[in-house]
């Protein structure tokens, strides 16, 4: 559940600051808001995946027969 979690919630904060509010869009040229919006993107996708790992590398503790 924390994994869905967090993905959507990742989802939700870039899909808003690019496409409702228009950071992904290059219009005629890049923008300092583009760029700052795809640095934020790549890097909070990584911090993302960091996360995600340091879930996923602990085991549950199920045990199944």
């Amino acid at each position: 559940m924390r994994t869905i979690g967090l993905g959507v919630l990742w989802m939700i904060v870039n899909s808003s600051l690019g496409i409702m509010w228009g950071y992904a869009y290059v219009e005629s040229t890049w923008q300092i808001s583009n760029i700052i919006f795809y640095i934020f993107l790549v890097t909070s996708f990584l911090g993302l995946l960091y996360v995600l790992y340091r879930i996923w590398r602990h085991p549950i503790g199920i045990k199944i027969d």
